[in-house]
């Protein structure tokens, strides 16, 4: 009842003549890596954009830090008078 049905005359496989081809050698590609000027050019253009930012920052955190030290001490002498 639950036994598989199997053909009664089981066809062979094909006959396919199996050749063995030369392998062929394996070549990788290389990554063609290339430079232009303008590419260089717009990176040191924003490295130079980058250290004057960052260099705007730095003074002007100078400049607050000076300006919050001066106005308190003469808000500490008006509070003393």
């Amino acid at each position: 009842m639950f036994l598989p049905k199997y053909p009664d005359s089981p066809t062979p496989p094909p006959a396919y003549p199996r050749t063995v081809a030369d392998p062929a050698p394996v070549r990788r590609p290389v990554p063609q890596i290339s430079v232009s000027t303008g590419a260089v050019a717009a990176v040191l253009v924003g490295g130079v954009v980058l250290t004057a930012l960052l260099a705007a920052v730095a003074v002007t955190a100078v400049s607050v830090a000076v300006a919050t030290v001066v106005l308190r001490s003469l808000l500490r002498d008006q509070h003393r008078r």
